[in-house]
């Protein structure tokens, strides 16, 4: 079954059978519920505008279509963005005063998947009651109500998003712009043949910076696997080295998660993408507090203590992170699979901003990339996941392994993460796949690798 129904939206695998993957019929009656949930929460308002928009995935367009024409006879008016990044989706949102916003990405899954990201009236992720009141909506389809034939929704298209969200962005207070130029910069940028390669060349032609572009034409077919993750990174790498470049920039398919290669091909690390920001913002800043979650690096605290502020851990999941981020007033925050979230522009993941800060750290710092990586505490972590299957009880395994660890620093509020003096591991159950992911980090990549080998183990022989 790969049709995943979840409080941030549903994904699924395009083709097969209703209700066991996302099929047009599953796109329409999600979408149809998640536009009865606005009108309901704006039942004063006489009009509902929801803004629409895309990565470049195969099935894009026709996801996209399905999903505008059923907010539109459901009376409701929509702003299609086309093709656009889940970030630019959740800056037009409050831009153009609208009630939502739909953002049609699987972000880093492979190419057959796709799936209907929602937005609250603010640009943000809806919370987990929000979302579960549109599954309810979409479980019992009778209390959909269409609009009679006056009474439907305007389409409208906006093509010149990515260019307002660049604008945005230059104005940022911590952006050096002017830096940015003077250090003439010579970036490599891989943007998976999605809309990364539309707007981070485009960001970075605003910023003066000389830009070399690889898989950076928007037409679906993903080069190599999408999560930015080192594995799948070996043709950057070798034309960083090539083009005797300063850096590397990578992002994913919706462009709100931001990988970084030195100029010696070696990863930066999409964990210390975030470190680095925090880094400057604070600095720039004179301290604050910062947020990460439980999966992430340990290298954000130390920065964060090293600047006089105070480092918290919230649960997995960006909705999570934003509210702690609310709740502890911090000024950057975000996740360790390379996502920066910096209030100041807006509380979503964004690998533009990422990218005109990092840039402004490093043309500040005048060091090489490499060495900027190296100035960080050295963590290094290891990311596996074991397949599920339905017969499998997950919460019976998490809670076996907590208990096997009980005389540790145990964390259950989001799966089971247990603190060891030097290193840790994270379990959890993926939101978006079916899976369990294993997160560990050790001060060495052997000593990481170990550790997650060995829980591996120990959750493969619970299972058998």
């Amino acid at each position: 079954m790969t049709l995943i129904k979840s409080i941030s939206g549903i994904r699924g695998t395009i083709g097969g059978n209703t209700g066991d993957n996302l099929t047009p019929i599953d796109t329409v009656k999600f979408a149809a519920a998640y536009g009865t949930f606005i009108k309901k929460k704006n039942s004063r308002k006489e009009k509902i505008t929801i803004v629409i928009g895309r990565d470049a995935r195969i099935s894009g367009k026709m996801i996209s279509n399905l999903v505008a024409n059923t907010l539109v006879g459901l009376g409701i008016d929509v702003i299609d963005l086309g093709l656009s990044t889940t970030p630019t989706v959740e800056v037009a949102v409050p831009l153009e005063k609208a009630d939502g916003g739909i953002i049609l990405t699987a972000s880093h899954n492979p190419k057959q998947w796709n799936a209907l990201k929602l937005l609250n009236g603010k640009g943000e992720f809806l919370n987990g009651e929000d979302g579960a009141e549109i599954l309810k909506i979409a479980e019992n389809d009778a209390t959909i109500e269409f609009a009679q034939v006056d009474d439907l929704g305007v389409y409208k298209k906006k093509k010149d998003y990515i260019k307002k969200h660049i604008k945005e962005v230059l104005k940022l207070n911590l952006v050096d712009v002017e830096a940015i130029k003077n250090a003439n910069f010579k970036v490599v940028v891989d943007g998976v043949n999605s809309t990364g390669g539309i707007a981070i060349p485009a960001l970075l032609e605003e910023l003066g910076v000389n830009c070399v572009e690889l898989y950076c034409e928007p037409n679906g077919h993903f080069p190599h696997n999408p999560e930015p993750l080192k594995e799948h990174l070996t043709d950057i790498s070798e034309l960083v080295v090539k083009e005797k470049a300063d850096l590397g920039i990578v992002v994913d398919p919706d462009v709100d998660r931001l990988a970084l290669i030195s100029e010696d091909g070696s990863m930066f690390g999409e964990e210390y993408t975030l470190v680095a920001c925090a880094d400057y913002v604070l600095g720039q800043l004179g301290g604050g507090n910062t947020v990460s979650n439980l999966s992430s690096s340990r290298a954000l605290r130390d920065v964060t203590e090293k600047h006089g502020g105070r480092y918290t851990a919230s649960a997995v999941g960006e909705v999570n992170v934003v509210q702690m981020m609310k709740d502890t007033n911090t000024v950057i925050g975000g996740e360790g699979n390379g996502g920066i979230i910096y209030p100041e522009s807006h509380y979503g993941r964004d690998s533009l901003v990422g990218v005109a800060l990092f840039l402004s750290h490093l043309a500040h710092k005048k060091t090489p990339c490499k060495e900027l990586r190296d100035s960080y505490p050295s963590y290094f972590m290891s990311k596996n996941k074991i397949q599920l299957t339905p017969q499998i009880d997950v919460d019976k395994i998490l809670e076996t392994m907590a208990n096997n660890y009980k005389n540790e620093d145990v964390n259950t509020i989001d799966g089971v993460k247990i603190d060891f003096a030097e290193e840790w591991v994270h379990l959890r159950k993926s939101n978006t796949e079916p899976i369990i992911r294993i997160y560990t980090e050790s001060t060495s990549q052997d000593d990481a690798d170990a550790l997650a080998k060995r829980f591996i183990t120990e959750i493969q022989q619970i299972i058998q």
